[in-house]
C-alpha cells in the first residue's frame, strides 16, 4: 500500500511538473519578441520619465507653450495699472534713479486717486545721494552755514517713507545668491502651513536684498520679485513663496493680496509630494510642489500701462487708478528688466507680476497638479501595454489607426484640460513613449512579416499561382484548413493522344519532360496573365479556376479569353515542333488539346489535412468542368462551354449551343456550348449564317422533324466555313440516321444522355 502510495504522489508531482513547464513554455510563447520588446522599451521610457532629464522637462515645457500660444489668455478685467517709468518719463524727469522725493510725490498722486493698494518693482537697497544732507556733504565748496541748513532738512528717503506710510504700499525685494545677515528687527509676513514643513520643497536663496530699513519699516508689506527663468531662458512659473536664508517669504503679487485682504499671514498648503497650494483671505492659488504659480499669460497690453510721466503731471483721469492695484515699474530698455514669456519674446518684468495679479483676482490660474506626474505615467503604461498586448493580433493599417486614435485622444484630453479648466497635463512623454513603442512594434513586425513572406514565395511559388503567393505572403495566417463559397470559372485541359505522344519517347524520357515542360509552360503563362489560379497539374493535363483567391469580376470572360490563347499558344508550338522534327527527319506528332469550361457555386479553400493541403477548389461546378473537356472529343471541337459560362460571355465571344445533354454522374440536364473564337469572329456574316442554320437544325432535331434537320444540316455543312465543327454536323446526322430506325421514346426531350466520362 505504500508503495502505491509513493508511486502515486510521483506521479502526480511529474504531473504537476510538466504542467508548470508547459504553463512556462505558453507565456514565452505569448510574449514572444514583438511583446517583450515593447514591454522593456516602456519601462525603459517611464523609468527616464521619473528620471526627468533636461530635455524632457524642455521638450514639456515647449508643449505647454505652444498651449499658450495657441490660446493665449484673454484679459477681460483689468484690476491691475503698472505705473511705467518708461522713456518718456526718463526724458521728462531726468535720468534714474530718480530722487525719493519724487517718487514720493508719485506714490502721493497715486494714493490720491483711490488705488487699493501701492508695489514698488523697485528696490531702494541704499540711501537716497539726492537726500540734502547727502549733497551737502559732498559739496565742499559751500559754506558752513548753508551745510548745516540743508543737513536739517529731512532725508529724501524720510520723504518717501512718510508718503509710504500713508498709503498701503509693498515694497519689492530680491532674493540672491550671496548670504546676507538676518535682519531680525526687521518686519515680516507671517506664514502659516497646513501640513508637512514646505522648506525642503522651496525654491531657496541664501540672502536678501531689502530697501533701506527706514522704507521697509513704513510698508505695509514686503514681497519678493525674483522671477525665475527656466532652463532656456523663458519665465514661465513665478514663484509666491520661496526661502531666502532661514526665512520663507512671500512674492510681490502674493504680499499684495494679503495686504489688500487685510490678512496678517500667508496660508502654504503641503502634501507629501509638496506644496499644494498657498491662501490668503477668499484666495487660494494652485502651485506647483515647489511652490511656484504656472502663469496663464495674455499677450502683451499696452491699456495696463500709464505713463509715470502723466501720472505726475496729472494727466490721468482719477477713475484709472480708483480700486486698482498700482505697480510701479519700468518698460524702459536700458533699465533691464525685460524677460522672455511663452507668448512674447520681451515683457516688462513688471508686467509678468501684473499677469500674475490678474490671475488671482480673476481665478485664471493654470494649475499642474502634483499628481500629474503619476496620471501622465499611468495613461502611459497602459496605452503602452495595449498596444504591446493586441498589436500581434490586429494589423498594420489597424494598428496605425489604432495609435493615431490614441495619440488624437491624448492630445485633445490634454487640450481639453487646458482651455476648460486651466490643468497642464503633459502629452508630449505619452506621445514620445507611444509612438516609439509603436515603431518598434511596427519594424519588428515588418521584419517578421518580411521573414514569413520570403519563407511562403520560397516555399510554394514552385507550386502555386503568383497571385495565390502574393496573397499568402500578405496574409500568412491564411495558411490554415478552411474554405468560403463563391461563384467561380472552373477550367480543364488536356492532351489529346497524349499516349501515342509519350510512347514515341519511350527511350528518351527526358525528351518526354522536356516536352511537357514546353507543353504547360505556354499554357500556364496564358491562364496566369488573365488572372487564372492554377488549381493542380495531372499529368499532361491542367486544372485552374477564376475568382480566387483575388476577386475577378470578369472571371467567365477571362477564362474564356485564356482558352483561346492556349489554343494559339499550341498552334504555334506544332508550328515550331514540326520544323524541329522536319530538321531531324524524325516523325512529327501534333498536340492537340480540349478544354471544358463551367460557371457556378463553388467552395475554394485550403483541402486536405494538418500535415499537408493544397489551395483547391470543390463542387458540382468543377465536376461538369471536368466531364465537359472530356467530351469535347465527341463532338471535334476544342473548347466546350456550360450553360452559365455561355450565358456571361455571349456578346464578348462567338459561341454556338451544340447540344443538350446529361453527363455521367449527372441527372440534370446541360446545354453545351461551342466556343469558336473573339468578338469579331462573332460578328461575321459567316459565323452569322452558320449559328442560324445550326439553330434550326437543332430546334427540327428536338421537334423529330428528321427530314427538316437534316436539310439545315446539309445546308450548314455546305457552308465554306463550318468552323471546326465539322464533326459535331456529322455526329447530328448519326444520330438522325439512327433515330429514323429506332425513333426515341414519346417522353424524349431532345437531351442526349452520355453513359461514359
Amino acid at each position: 500500500m505504500a508503495n502505491k502510495i509513493a508511486q502515486r504522489l510521483k506521479l502526480l508531482r511529474e504531473k504537476r511538473r510538466a504542467s508548470q513547464k508547459q504553463r512556462r513554455f505558453n507565456l514565452l510563447k505569448w510574449f514572444g519578441l514583438r511583446r517583450t520588446s515593447g514591454f522593456l522599451l516602456l519601462a525603459a521610457f517611464i523609468a527616464l520619465r521619473i528620471w526627468d532629464p533636461a530635455q524632457l522637462e524642455n521638450l514639456r515645457l515647449r508643449g505647454f507653450d505652444l498651449y499658450q500660444t495657441l490660446k493665449p489668455r484673454v484679459a477681460k478685467l483689468k484690476p491691475v495699472v503698472i505705473v511705467d517709468i518708461d522713456e518718456a518719463s526718463l526724458q521728462a524727469m531726468g535720468q534714474w534713479p530718480w530722487p525719493r522725493t519724487l517718487l514720493a510725490e508719485l506714490t502721493d498722486k497715486i494714493q490720491a486717486a483711490g488705488s487699493a493698494a501701492i508695489g514698488f518693482d523697485i528696490i531702494m537697497s541704499e540711501p537716497d545721494r539726492m537726500s540734502p544732507a547727502l549733497v551737502a556733504n559732498s559739496l565742499p565748496q559751500i559754506d558752513a552755514q548753508t551745510r548745516a541748513k540743508m543737513k536739517e532738512f529731512p532725508s529724501n528717503d524720510d520723504v518717501l517713507a512718510q508718503s509710504i506710510a500713508k498709503s498701503r504700499v509693498i515694497l519689492g525685494q530680491s532674493a540672491i545668491v550671496t548670504a546676507t545677515p538676518d535682519a531680525p528687527e526687521m518686519p515680516r509676513t507671517g506664514i502659516a502651513t497646513i501640513g508637512p514643513d514646505p522648506s525642503p520643497f522651496l525654491i531657496s536663496f541664501d540672502g536678501m536684498l531689502r530697501n533701506m530699513p527706514v522704507l521697509e519699516t513704513a510698508a505695509a508689506g514686503r514681497g519678493v520679485l525674483t522671477l525665475r527663468s527656466e532652463r532656456d531662458g523663458v519665465v514661465r512659473r513665478v514663484p509666491l513663496v520661496m526661502k531666502a536664508g532661514d526665512q520663507i517669504v512671500p512674492a510681490m503679487s502674493l504680499e499684495m493680496l494679503r495686504v489688500v485682504t487685510g490678512s496678517g499671514a500667508i496660508l502654504i498648503r503641503t502634501d507629501p509630494v509638496g506644496i499644494r497650494a498657498v491662501a490668503v483671505p477668499g484666495l487660494e492659488l494652485p502651485t506647483d510642489e515647489n511652490g511656484q504659480m504656472w502663469v496663464n499669460y495674455t499677450r502683451q497690453d499696452a491699456g495696463r500701462y500709464v505713463s509715470a510721466k502723466d501720472v505726475l503731471e496729472g494727466k490721468i483721469p482719477a477713475d484709472r487708478l480708483a480700486g486698482r492695484l498700482v505697480l510701479i515699474g519700468t518698460s524702459a530698455v536700458g533699465l533691464l528688466d525685460i524677460k522672455a514669456t511663452p507668448v512674447e519674446t520681451a515683457m516688462p518684468g513688471v508686467e509678468i507680476h501684473a499677469q500674475v495679479l490678474e490671475n488671482a483676482l480673476t481665478q485664471s490660474v493654470l494649475s499642474r497638479p502634483n499628481y500629474a506626474v503619476g496620471v501622465e505615467i499611468v495613461v502611459t503604461a497602459l496605452v503602452g501595454i495595449i498596444l504591446v498586448v493586441v498589436s500581434p493580433w490586429i494589423g498594420a493599417m489597424t494598428l496605425i489607426a489604432l495609435g493615431l486614435s490614441i495619440a488624437a485622444l491624448l492630445a485633445a484630453s490634454s487640450w481639453y484640460m487646458y482651455t476648460q479648466h486651466g490643468l497642464l497635463f503633459d502629452v508630449t512623454f505619452p506621445l514620445i513613449a507611444i509612438f516609439a513603442t509603436y515603431m518598434t512594434l511596427v519594424f519588428i513586425n515588418y521584419f517578421r512579416e518580411q521573414a514569413d513572406r520570403r519563407r511562403i514565395r520560397s516555399a510554394f511559388s514552385r507550386y502555386l499561382s503568383p497571385d495565390l503567393v502574393e496573397q499568402l505572403a500578405n496574409s500568412p495566417k491564411k495558411l490554415v484548413l478552411g474554405g468560403e463559397t463563391r461563384t467561380m470559372t472552373i477550367l480543364f485541359s488536356d492532351v489529346r493522344g497524349f499516349t501515342t505522344i509519350s510512347e514515341s519517347f519511350k527511350d528518351d524520357p527526358q525528351g518526354l519532360t522536356l516536352l511537357m515542360n514546353r507543353l504547360l509552360t505556354p499554357l500556364t503563362n496564358a491562364i496566369v496573365e488573365r488572372k487564372g489560379t492554377i488549381d493542380k497539374y495531372i499529368g499532361d493535363a491542367i486544372m485552374a479556376f477564376w475568382n480566387a483567391p483575388l476577386d475577378d469580376n470578369d472571371h467567365e470572360s477571362h477564362a474564356c479569353a485564356a482558352a483561346l490563347d492556349m489554343l494559339r499558344k499550341m498552334s504555334e508550338l506544332n508550328r515550331e515542333r514540326q520544323a524541329e522534327a522536319q530538321e531531324d527527319g524524325k516523325p512529327f506528332f501534333p498536340i492537340n488539346i480540349g478544354l471544358g469550361i463551367n460557371t457556378g457555386t463553388c467552395v475554394v479553400g485550403n483541402m486536405g489535412s494538418d500535415l499537408r493541403f493544397d489551395y483547391s477548389v470543390l463542387g458540382d461546378s468543377v465536376n461538369l468542368a471536368s466531364r465537359l473537356e472530356s467530351r469535347s472529343k465527341s463532338y471535334g471541337t476544342p473548347i466546350i462551354l456550360g450553360a452559365k459560362t455561355a450565358e456571361k460571355v455571349g456578346d464578348k465571344f462567338a459561341t454556338i449551343q451544340i447540344d443538350f445533354i446529361t453527363v455521367k454522374g449527372k441527372t440534370e440536364p446541360e446545354s453545351v456550348y461551342a466556343l469558336i473564337g473573339d468578338e469579331a469572329v462573332a460578328k461575321s456574316d459567316e459565323f452569322t449564317s452558320f449559328v442560324a442554320l445550326v439553330k434550326d437544325m437543332m430546334g427540327r432535331y428536338r421537334q423529330r422533324d428528321w427530314p427538316g434537320a437534316e436539310r439545315a444540316l446539309q445546308q450548314a455543312k455546305s457552308l465554306p466555313q463550318t468552323f471546326g465543327l465539322t464533326d459535331m454536323l456529322d455526329l447530328y446526322q448519326a444520330r438522325i440516321d439512327a433515330f429514323r430506325v429506332t425513333p426515341p421514346p414519346a417522353q424524349w426531350d431532345g437531351v442526349f444522355a452520355f453513359d461514359t466520362k
